[in-house]
């Protein structure tokens, strides 16, 4: 099952276990169940600490749990965590191994203070980048809290039980039977969910920090290198985000950022927070920016709010908050997200297995995400708005030569229809003929480009028609004090190679600032 590399790079790593591990296996006669005890076999070689039986009974075949003797930790993989998965595989036998987490201290106590009982269910893909941190996060917490139990659920594998439960997007947590959540969540957001009130507290302590001498908001390519670039000049530097990584944690593979051949978003997100981390910057996460109300007058300090009510002040200011998904704006796209009306094919495609689906939009994502959803699904229907596509030629004669894609042009999306539970179809406007007309089908996955994220800022600084934040060569906004990179503002080409730069531009220009505004007259 694994290969000589794996099996030795696996080895090295279960080397750091210091207590037993007992390994369950719920298995039935089929062939995925003799592919999992493969994959157990393997493991369990690896290591004198682990223990593997065959003889579970749960009711999830192929399953297994994974226990430490004489403890209590109920924790369980439903399906064969490869690909993606199978970090959470090796960091779950290490932690049940006794090896200790990264999370912090504060955290952990976090973790083990809960009360009540959570049986947590996640849905997940072993192609979706985005299901790992929800994995990881919960078998964590199932390891430290006897009160917490989760089973990670392949999707594909597990078919009528996502179909019953009508799962159409992946991660999907459940709590105790309940709908807990969809899409990626970090540790810290979930224990924010659980735990309403260490939202309050965390605010309290945000709000009693030290003005900072720079702030960045956001905390994406371009805020972690303004981070870095401000740190490094000796300043207090804080970054306050929302998900530390933004855009980049929902991109599949990177291979155009110079002098690394090839990489995950995710893993590439997680190299610039540990970057960021190697210096003196104040990260915190999970802050929603709500309000800027900038300095009246030279000299004084800009404040941005939180939608978690904490307040920061600081001398000079960077935005790089980043852009999100546009949305196509029709009848029924709010009522079936996740329910049929999709964003992420990789994550999300493998649920469709064998169904009708439909992407809107021509251009190099669409067509991108119509090819690799060919290969899963029975059919696909590609609709663009403009009389052409717009994506590369390459992709365009890759699209044209698969015998179950069919492209649709000057096709105008009017309404997501469904039957109240899920999507069932869509109806889109000929732009040519003015004629409606209507495509069943069971998901539809938007793929129309980027809107930035600037809906705090309307009033305060100045920005474009099409709500791009405005900036000078220099990362000037509209207000002293006030710079801006990245994927938020007018600099074309929305790259990450270019909202990198343009970060490390902004904070030496932030820092300039700070040199000119404080020194005496």
């Amino acid at each position: 099952m694994l290969d000589a590399n794996l099996k030795a790079q696996l080895k090295s790593y279960l080397e750091r276990v210091t207590q037993p591990i007992e390994i369950v296996a719920s298995l039935d006669d089929g062939a995925k169940s003799q592919e999992l005890l493969e994959l157990l076999k393997d493991v369990a070689s690896l290591s004198t600490q682990i223990t593997l039986l065959d003889n579970g009974d749960d009711a999830r075949k192929p399953s297994f749990s994974i226990n430490r003797p004489g403890a209590d930790i109920s924790l369980r993989f439903a399906g064969i965590p490869m690909g993606h998965e199978f970090t959470s595989l090796v960091l779950a036998l290490l932690q049940v191994g006794g090896h200790p987490s990264k999370a912090s201290a504060e955290v952990i106590e976090q973790i083990r203070s809960l009360k009540g009982e959570f049986s947590f269910e996640t849905y997940f893909s072993l192609s979706c980048q985005n299901c790992p941190d929800v994995v990881q996060a919960l078998n964590l917490m199932a390891v430290l809290n006897p009160n917490i139990r989760h089973v990670a659920i392949d999707g594909a594998l597990f078919q009528a039980e996502v179909d019953e439960r009508q799962v159409m997007a992946v991660p999907s947590v459940y709590l105790n039977g309940v709908n807990f959540g969809q899409g990626r969540m970090g540790l810290e957001e979930i224990l924010a969910k659980l735990d309403t009130s260490g939202i309050e507290r965390q605010a309290e302590k945000l709000s009693a920090k030290d003005a900072f001498d720079v702030l960045v908001v956001g905390g994406g390519p371009a805020g972690a290198a303004a981070a870095i670039y401000a740190a490094r000049k000796g300043i207090r530097t804080g970054v306050a985000a929302e998900r530390f990584g933004g855009q980049v944690l929902d991109t599949m593979a990177i291979e155009n950022f110079i002098s690394v051949q090839e990489t995950e978003g995710p893993k590439l997100a997680s190299a610039l927070e540990e970057h960021v981390k190697q210096y003196d910057v104040d990260i915190m996460n999970l802050q929603r920016a709500t309000a800027l109300i900038p300095a009246k007058n030279p000299g004084e300090l800009h404040e941005v709010r939180f939608e978690s009510g904490a307040t920061l002040k600081t001398k000079a200011l960077i935005l790089a908050t980043g852009a999100r998904w546009r949305e196509m704006g029709v009848p029924g796209e709010q009522q079936y997200k996740a329910k049929g009306v999709c964003f992420c094919p990789h994550c999300d495609g493998p649920l469709f297995k064998g169904k009708r689906v439909a992407v809107i939009g021509g251009g190099n994502s669409g067509v991108e995400a119509a090819i690799d959803l060919a290969g899963i699904v029975s059919h696909v229907t590609l609709l663009e708005f403009d009389v052409q596509l717009r994506a590369d030629a390459v992709l365009q004669r890759k699209l044209h030569s698969l015998p179950n894609v069919t492209v649709i042009t000057s096709a105008q999306t009017t309404e997501v229809l469904g039957d109240g539970q899920k999507v069932n179809g869509l109806r889109y406007k000929d732009r040519q003929s003015d004629e409606l007309r209507t495509v069943e089908l069971e998901g539809i996955f938007v793929q129309i480009g980027l809107l930035p994220n600037t809906d705090w800022l309307k009033g305060t600084v100045e920005l474009s028609p099409r709500g791009e934040i405005i900036v000078d060569a220099r990362g000037e906004t509209s207000m002293p004090g006030v710079f801006a990179a990245g994927d938020v503002t007018t600099v074309p080409y929305k790259q990450i190679v270019i909202a990198v730069g343009e970060g490390a531009k902004a904070s030496l220009s932030a820092f300039d600032h700070l040199i000119r505004t404080s020194a005496p007259a």
